[in-house]
């Protein structure tokens, strides 16, 4: 069965229940922060949410979920995924997050 789609204030809850996150704001941005390293933000208009996965995790992102993640520039070059949050499944969401916050986490976090 599938997850309602995902809204920031879901993506929020989930974010901050994960291990030592907090949220500040990043210029007009909110920011998903473990450590002070930023794995995620949301423009203000509360309808994507910018994930930074690793190149891998983004591929198959676009392959599979193409409906609702594109590609993330930056600075001219891809640092991520773009997710419709209107479009997106809650729980592909859920694991995008997991992914970028394991990614930038310490070790120790990720092992418990």
């Amino acid at each position: 069965m599938k997850s309602p789609p995902s809204n920031l204030d879901r993506v929020r809850r989930h974010a901050l229940s994960l291990l030592e996150v907090t949220e500040q704001p990043h210029f007009a941005y909110t920011s998903f922060r473990v450590h002070g390293k930023i794995f995620a933000t949301a423009p203000p208009d509360g309808q994507h949410l910018h994930i930074f996965v690793d190149e891998e995790q983004r591929e198959l992102a676009l392959a599979v979920h193409s409906t609702c993640v594109e590609k993330l520039w930056w600075g001219g070059k891809v640092a991520g995924l773009r997710v419709d949050l209107a479009k997106a499944d809650g729980r592909v969401v859920d694991e995008l997050v997991n992914q970028a916050w394991a990614r930038k986490a310490p070790k120790r976090l990720t092992r418990a």
